[in-house]
């Protein structure tokens, strides 16, 4: 426990035990091109090849291009059948390792969600609802048509499509899955929580986000929201999960952490955690923030011989 393991997820979580986890809480990769890691997939049409200049200009914020630029190919309409296959990789060793009754909350992009969803249902885990998290901001990815016609130097045309885009409306909310493993046959959910100490969802808590206990949540992010992770997640909405759905002392599990946002609001709420994590630089930024985390609450954690836990350790 309380722990960030460097490598691939697909492998290490098979090191974890049978039911030793209370929650996983995840961002995982959504499989759409935005960075090298996040492409799970051999395509190689041109649309993930390059930049055009509004997005050259636009920089960090739309790296590459995530759609086809000259139809979809058959190697474009194989790339959701290659995201489930990905999830259905490691779907089992989640269900696996978490405690019966135990939820999973999963970041999934709206393009690909679906095919998580039916990935993680094949693996045997129950699909339980979609939490939806509204952005404070978030760029508007969409190209004017107008604007091609005028390069183009097409003036009817320009003038004819005014106001029409190409691509998506901003994305101001982005999918929470919420799975939860199945509990034994013949038994009731009662008697799961009382075994388990999981399956129940806490209503107090979540109403201070969301007054009509309703599956819908916006938080405030702070300046150490950002620039540790292209994907980076507010701590105070990784916090909200978890207070939802686990008590003090659980073991929180986060297979994709990333610069550790997940990890730091275990730590911070009294929960164990484990986080796994294939970029050694990112492993790095999440051990540095929570040790950090660690200073600022005025508690230690410890290694099994009682010595403080310091950097070294997870090296």
């Amino acid at each position: 426990m309380n722990e960030i393991l460097n490598g691939d997820s697909v492998k290490l979580i098979k090191t974890l035990s049978d039911n030793s986890v209370h929650l996983i809480l995840s961002d995982i990769p959504y499989g759409i091109s935005f960075e090298d890691w996040d492409v799970l997939h051999s395509n190689t049409n041109s649309a993930l090849l390059g930049s055009s200049p509004a997005q050259e200009k636009a920089g960090s914020v739309f790296k590459k291009r995530g759609k086809p630029l000259n139809g979809w190919s058959e190697a474009d309409k194989k790339i959701p059948k290659q995201y489930y296959e990905w999830c259905s990789e490691w779907a089992p060793d989640w269900l696996r390792v978490l405690k019966p009754g135990g939820s999973v909350f999963v970041f999934a992009g709206r393009r690909l969600a679906h095919r998580c969803i039916a990935a993680m249902e094949d693996a045997g885990f129950i699909y339980k609802d979609m939490i939806s998290w509204e952005k404070e901001t978030a760029p508007h990815r969409a190209q004017r048509v107008s604007l091609v016609y005028k390069r183009r130097g097409d003036s009817a045309n320009e003038k004819y499509w005014e106001g029409w885009r190409l691509g998506n409306l901003r994305p101001l909310f982005e999918p929470i899955l919420w799975f939860m493993k199945p509990y034994k046959i013949g038994g009731t959910l009662a008697d799961n929580i009382a075994e388990y100490g999981v399956g129940a969802y806490n209503c107090i808590d979540w109403n201070d986000y969301n007054p009509l206990t309703a599956n819908m949540i916006k938080v405030e992010s702070d300046k150490n929201d950002h620039g540790k992770h292209p994907t980076q997640k507010p701590v105070s909405l990784m916090e909200a999960l978890i207070k939802l759905t686990t008590q003090k002392n659980q073991i929180v599990l986060d297979p994709f952490c990333g610069s550790g946002s997940t990890l730091v609001a275990a730590r911070r709420l009294g929960r164990n955690y484990i986080g796994i994590e294939i970029s050694e630089k990112f492993c790095e930024i999440a051990r540095r923030r929570v040790l950090d985390e660690a200073g600022v609450s005025g508690t230690q954690d410890n290694t099994e011989d009682g010595r403080q836990l310091t950097l070294a350790d997870w090296k």
